[in-house]
């Protein structure tokens, strides 16, 4: 049934002092310590009150179990945003910058039911027709074309120079992307998920992988988009585009942040404060193995720390606490993974415990090649620059705001300038964009011209990021 007119998706137990109050989960505030927001939230039961975005409401599942509950319970909790009552009747700003991740696409993300088995089935059998030596040499080529943009210097952002860029490049690569294509959907995808101008940069996405579809029903290669339409459950070009979308989604931005939060947690070992740790799991610092960090972060700084929209068919009690029909509904698995009942489990820090990959019947499909590519990214740069040390106090970076991940702004670091190993002599990589142009470490101002992202076009187009890397290695 639908919420009363005025009702919130939430109702608090009597008593709860955050029973009239909503926090919000996109200021600076929040990001500089989200577990103490969760550690409070937790104290008074399973859910929460929150706001993701100006005018945008949910409720935000903090305990463990109660997340549980709600993953492996589709009959209750869907996932079709469709459901959304706000949404539905025009009360959600068109323009807010949490929709791109919360409105419905004819995705496996996004649906339920036999609809959700047939597309989730072509992803995963297409997913496992990927070769895990080539995805390694994938990025190992991808790595070496980004660490020569800045090797010579003796510094760069770790998180917008090379975190950020390889899963983006990565997914072209995967997408069988030409040049052109490659470049609009590198930069829409960073628009969508640094919340710049998404209408456009939505357009913009939908367009690219139309045409990429197109490309592919008429040129076919060895590469996730050809399996996808070459797979029996007959996709057509708008599920096509959208499982699309997902695969994207889902592994650009928690892959960026799995890289740069490892790399964080490894060079920051020596610092005193340099990261904060819970459970009592005290290994750090650069004799740290890779693996071990990459499962420190997936329970301590999960790349996405809240998300996994449900929506309740009808009102549900949870604990004590009322989650309203038809109002969005989200899982923090970083509040989950914190939570005191799980001490034993994060005592040893157990691979099977933490929710980061999610849990039930939408669970992570990519798992695998998700910890493969971070686990490359990691050792590449560690080999390839083994004096890497960071250039601002470990306690001093700063995390960027937002509800759904935990990212930090900027990783800058310092080493010994080496000569690069390719000229890219034929190209040039594009102009910085505006999250490097803003880095808060740096100090100089960026030069008149220089280009930021949805910049008015110049005369003479420039080429992006993948056009430049393919003019390096010829794919």
């Amino acid at each position: 049934m639908d919420p009363s007119p005025g009702a919130t998706p939430y109702s608090a137990p009597a008593g709860c002092p955050m029973h009239q109050q909503q926090t919000s989960l996109y200021g600076p505030e929040f990001a500089a310590d989200p577990h103490r927001v969760y550690d409070t939230f937790r104290a008074h039961g399973p859910a929460a009150p929150i706001e993701l975005a100006p005018g945008v409401d949910a409720t935000l599942i903090v305990q463990h179990e109660a997340a549980l509950r709600v993953l492996q319970n589709p009959a209750l909790f869907a996932r079709d945003s469709r459901r959304w009552a706000a949404l539905r009747e025009g009360a959600i700003p068109m323009d807010s910058p949490v929709l791109p991740m919360m409105m419905y696409r004819p995705n496996c993300l996004f649906t339920d039911g036999a609809e959700h088995l047939r597309l989730r089935k072509a992803v995963t059998e297409s997913l496992a027709r990927l070769n895990s030596s080539r995805v390694s040499r994938d990025v190992e080529r991808i790595a070496d074309y980004l660490i020569d943009q800045f090797i010579e210097r003796g510094s760069a952002d770790l998180l917008n120079e090379y975190a950020k860029l390889l899963p983006l490049l990565l997914f072209n690569q995967l997408f069988g992307c030409p040049g052109d294509i490659g470049d609009r959907l590198t930069r829409s995808m960073s628009a969508i998920f640094d919340g710049e101008d998404v209408l456009r940069a939505n357009a913009e996405l939908t367009e690219c992988l139309m045409e990429l579809v197109a490309l592919k029903r008429r040129q076919p290669g060895e590469d996730i988009t050809s399996w996808l339409i070459q797979h029996p459950a007959g996709l057509r070009d708008e599920e096509l585009k959208d499982q699309l979308v997902m695969l994207m989604g889902a592994g650009v931005e928690p892959e960026r942040n799995l890289i740069a939060n490892a790399l964080l947690l490894m060079l920051s070992g020596d610092q005193p404060g340099g990261h904060d740790h819970r459970g009592g799991h005290e290994r750090r610092g650069s004799g740290m193995l890779v693996e071990d960090a990459l499962d420190d972060v997936l329970w301590n700084n999960p790349p996405i720390a809240n998300y996994a929209t449900h929506y309740p068919v009808r009102d549900i009690e949870l604990d004590g606490v009322v989650l309203k029909a038809e109002t969005p509904v989200l899982i923090s698995f970083a509040a989950a993974n914190s939570d005191p009942s799980l001490t034993d489990a994060r005592q040893t820090l157990s691979k099977g415990a933490h929710l980061a990959w999610g849990a039930g019947p939408h669970v992570c499909p990519a798992k695998s090649p998700a910890t493969l590519i971070a686990l490359t990214a990691i050792e590449k740069i560690l080999n390839t620059v083994p004096d890497l040390s960071l250039a601002v106090p470990a306690s001093g970076v700063a995390w960027r705001p937002g509800p759904f991940h935990r990212a930090l702004v900027a990783l800058p670091v310092r080493f010994t300038p080496t000569a690069a190993r390719r000229s890219p002599a034929t190209a040039q990589p594009p102009a910085p964009t505006s999250a490097q142009l803003s880095d808060p470490y740096r100090n100089a101002a960026p030069q008149p011209g220089a280009a930021t992202r949805h910049a008015v076009e110049p005369a003479k187009k420039q080429k992006g990021w993948w056009s430049s890397f393919l003019d390096v290695f010829r794919v």
